[in-house]
């Protein structure tokens, strides 16, 4: 019995039965299914014990409403990111730009042009921003054949350069008649700012379109065995442009969050996004290599760093030991999907 939202190869595509069936297919089958749930269960004791820890260092502030609403919404700019970035790396790929996409994105729609038109117009504008950059990097990986770590590191130079230019290296403010952008961080409904909802939605659409459609299922399949995916009739290299496509859009809904939370464009927004990010899908078990992942498995890897990112700021400790932290836990992660791997293998 195959784990909910990992589609056998059987049932990828039409003709698939005629492909040779890939490494993915083997590992996303029968008891492996039920190993995913159990790293699940990992992850949700990891959070647990995360909280004990800020419970007993800091009683005062740790479980506080603020600091909760602080996390969420910290959490809600980082996971919309994270959500695209689960895609690309379970259909076998990695984007480096996502930190510097955003950036420009929110640059780009808090231009005095483009203020000018209302916030409507600014969030519509976040949004083709980050499309159409996620559109570069998927064009030039799937179709210029570029290695994708080189792609996205081009794009994420290109794109923080270009929002320096853009901005003059200034903050843009946002104008007080565009304040339907900041009331997405104001305006709370149920204690919790509008933000976290669109957060939400967007998880809950992403689950979606990775284990209820065909899309998600060709996701799994061109990551899991290219040349499979290929015989089973799908367009490697359009999925490949579309998944890259999807994670910059990502990035222009989550433009739009920062904006809200910080009122203002500029081009420092995001910086080492990409790692946390990155760090929060591979945390969640998705697969470096592709092929396997899942939606709620990133989050939860995402509210393991927001909780360890808080924890540290409660303490006093420096922004220097966050990062070596974080490095440490992605080495460990990736090196025990290394032995997983190898102990699974026939």
């Amino acid at each position: 019995m195959s784990e909910p939202g990992r589609p056998s190869a059987q049932a990828r595509e039409p003709g698939a039965a005629e492909a040779p069936p890939g490494r993915a297919a083997v590992l996303r089958s029968g008891a492996l299914g039920r190993l995913g749930e159990m790293r699940h269960l990992g992850l949700f004791v990891a959070i647990g014990l995360l909280v004990i820890v800020g419970l007993v260092t800091k009683p005062d502030n740790f479980a506080t409403t603020s600091n909760v609403v602080s996390m969420l919404s910290l959490a809600a700019t980082i996971g919309v990111i994270t959500v695209g970035a689960t895609f690309v790396i379970i259909g076998g790929g990695i984007d480096l730009s996502v930190g510097a996409i955003m950036a420009l994105a929110s640059v780009w729609a808090t231009t005095l042009a483009t203020q000018e038109f209302g916030p409507f117009v600014m969030a519509v504008c976040a949004i083709l921003v980050g499309t159409g950059a996620g559109l570069v990097n998927g064009l030039l990986i799937a179709y210029g054949r570029l290695v994708p770590f080189i792609a996205t590191l081009a794009m994420l130079v290109a794109a923080r350069g270009l929002a320096q230019r853009m901005s003059d290296r200034k903050t843009q403010l946002i104008q007080t008649g565009n304040s339907a952008i900041v009331d997405l961080s104001t305006t709370r409904v149920l204690g919790i700012p509008l933000l976290v909802y669109v957060f939400a939605l967007v998880v809950v659409l992403g689950w979606i379109l990775l284990n209820r459609t065909t899309f998600g299922r060709r996701t799994y399949a061109v990551g899991g065995n290219p040349e499979a995916a290929r015989l089973a009739g799908i367009d490697v290299r359009r999925h490949t442009m579309l998944l890259y496509a999807l994670s910059g859009l990502c990035c222009g809904i989550a433009a739009i969050l920062i904006m809200a939370r910080t009122t203002t464009g500029s081009s420092t927004h995001g910086d080492l996004y990409e790692l946390d990010a990155i760090a929060a899908v591979i945390i969640g078990g998705t697969l470096l290599t592709g092929g396997r992942g899942t939606i709620i498995g990133s989050i939860l890897g995402l509210l393991i760093f927001t909780l360890i990112t808080n924890l540290f700021i409660l303490n006093g400790l420096n922004t220097s030991d966050q990062l070596i932290a974080k490095g440490l836990i992605i080495v460990v992660a990736v090196l025990l999907q290394r032995r997983n791997l190898k102990e699974r293998a026939p």
